[in-house]
């Protein structure tokens, strides 16, 4: 469980055995069941997720309607807004399947980087690199049709449209179930 948060890591950094030893003290490696919800709407919370095996989402609720926001899945981290500007949740985070999830709060955050402190500038590299891939994936959202936008998630996560819900695929893409249903099969038409 643990190897699949070390190879992601190793594309970065080579860790010594004593760091590898540290991060396994930290028992931070926790289980989770479809369904449940790691982070409500109102709540403040201090931790951030590494996902080692499952998947998780972000979703708003907007006038009674779920708005998936994004999917996290294996080697995928989240830092959730209200753990870094300390306010309440404006949104939920929820497993979408059975998970198994690195979750570290900023003690413990704090804890690794005294003892290790290239693990902060990691976190640094790591932080910038996501920020550049949301605003990528920003910008191409909004400048995609509704069916260039179901392309690009087939073309690039296509193992989401096998492991997510249609309705909250639809949502992600800023689609109503119905709207996402006869793309899928004006697609498979075309196809044929």
């Amino acid at each position: 469980m643990e190897q699949i948060l070390f190879n992601y890591l190793s594309k970065y950094i080579l860790l010594t055995d004593d760091e590898k030893k540290a991060i396994l003290e930290l028992d931070i490696f926790k289980q989770f069941k479809k369904g449940t919800q790691l982070l409500k709407e109102g709540e403040l919370s201090d931790n951030g997720y590494f996902v080692i095996k499952g998947c998780i989402r972000t979703f708003y609720i907007v006038d009674g309607v779920e708005k998936t926001t994004e999917f996290y899945t294996e080697a995928e981290s989240l830092e959730p807004l209200c753990k870094i500007n300390k306010k309440t949740s404006d949104y939920f985070i929820s497993c979408v399947e059975d998970s198994i999830l690195m979750v570290a709060d900023s003690e413990i955050e704090q804890e690794i980087f005294q003892k290790f402190p290239r693990f902060e500038t990691l976190c640094r590299v790591l932080s910038e690199e996501l920020l550049a891939k949301n605003k990528a994936d920003f910008d191409d959202f909004k400048t995609s049709s509704p069916e260039q936008r179901y392309l690009n998630l087939f073309q690039s996560r296509p193992q989401l449209l096998q492991r997510v819900p249609q309705y909250q695929i639809a949502s992600y893409l800023g689609l109503t179930p119905q709207s996402l249903s006869r793309i899928r099969k004006r697609l498979s038409v075309g196809a044929k």
